[in-house]
This record gives C-alpha cells, structure tokens and sequence, in this order.
C-alpha cells in the first residue's frame, strides 16, 4: 500500500526528479537589517555559464498542495549561524545543501527542502517569498516514491566548479557555480543511485561586508 506521502511526493531538485529552482527576482535579507538589493548588474559574460541570464520562467500549473513538512531532516541540517555570511563560497553552499536534502520520513515532498531553505534564511527575501508562493510542479514523482519505499534521506556534496564565464564579484553581487551530488540510503541498507546537477547561484546584499543572500538558483 502506498501512503499519503508517496502519493503525494513531486519532483526532486535534482536530475531525473527533475527539479528547477523558479527563476527570476532577486532581494535581500541579513537576518533583519538591510533593505533588498533588486537590481543588481551583472557583467557581459564571455564564457559558457548562464550567469548573466540565470532565470528558467515557466508558468506553474495548479495541483493540490501537500502540506509542508514540519520534521528536522535526519542528520541535521546547516544553518546560516553556522557560517561566516560574508563569504559568498559558504553561503551559495550552504544554501544549495539546504535545497538538496530530501528525508522521506519527514518530507511529503521535495518541496519541503525549498521551504526549509526560505526559512532558514539563506535566501533574499524575494526569492524565499516565490518559494513559499508556488505549489510543488506536477510530475510523476516515479524516483521520489522509489525513496520513499526505502525511507530513504540524502546526503549532499557541493564541488566548486566554475568556469571563464563567471563574473568577477561585485560590491553587492556575486555568482558561483556548484556540482551536487545528492545521494539517497535508506533502511536495511538499502542504497539508491547518486543524483547529480550542476547549479548556478546568484548571490546578492545590500553594501560590501553585508551578509550575502541567495537571490536566484539555476540548475543545469
């Protein structure tokens, strides 16, 4: 018997789940100070990166919506007290890891990771808002119901990889580009197939020395 959590469950943020970040907006937020940055100017790229055109628009179709999850993930999870904000390396990390851990026990959906992310406050406020706002995007959910059998959890791995066409960082702007590896295990050992993407992270704040925020997340 399936349960209400597997019926439920949508697409992952990663790979054959095939999970897309919403494009578009960008703000800030350190953790109660500053005012959004919202239009950040990003320097004419010459390589292969998106980095100066990251969003993925598309319209979302409406489909009932899971209840979010209100369970801690198994194995914790990293916060923004727990890096230095300055670092745009740490934050875009940090972030990304947020987004990629699924636990099955706890989560109806992969969505539930986007919501934990918005509110732990790794994201600029606009971004987290148009997390918040948009149901979970209607897919078979064939993968996630495979970990759900398994009660199984990732673990996540964020390589720096990024290549001639980042931008060099501004004063208030800042690109990285990460490959995830998302890997799920379950119970009685069970061990299901690595996942991985390569991510594009658009980080913004509000002065030099402000904390960076997440504004926009591509995944490749």
């Amino acid at each position: 018997m399936i349960s209400s959590r597997t019926r439920n469950a949508t697409a992952s943020a990663a790979a054959v789940l095939t999970f897309a970040l919403v494009a578009g907006g960008c703000g800030s937020d350190d953790g109660g100070a500053e005012a959004a940055v919202t239009t950040p100017s990003a320097p004419v790229a010459t390589g292969t990166g998106p980095y100066p055109t990251p969003s993925v628009t598309g319209a979302d179709t409406a489909e009932p919506t899971p209840p979010a999850s209100t369970g801690t993930p198994r194995g914790g999870r990293v916060r923004p007290k727990d890096v230095d904000l300055t670092d745009a390396d740490a934050v875009s990390e940090g972030a990304i890891t947020a987004l990629w851990t699924f636990d099955t026990t706890v989560d109806h959906g992969p969505h539930d990771a986007e919501l934990r992310t918005a509110e732990a406050g790794w994201l600029t406020d606009a971004y987290a808002d148009r997390l918040r706002a948009r149901p979970p995007r209607p897919v078979s959910g064939a993968q996630w119901q495979e970990w759900a059998d398994h009660d199984a959890r990732t673990t996540v791995a964020a390589d720096k990889t990024e290549d001639a066409a980042r931008p060099p960082d501004g004063d208030t702007e800042a690109w990285r580009q990460w490959t995830v590896t998302a890997t799920p295990s379950g119970s009685k050992g069970w061990a299901g197939e690595p996942v991985v993407v390569a991510v594009y992270a658009q980080l913004t704040r509000t002065a030099p020395g402000k904390p960076w925020r997440v504004a926009d997340v591509t995944v490749r």
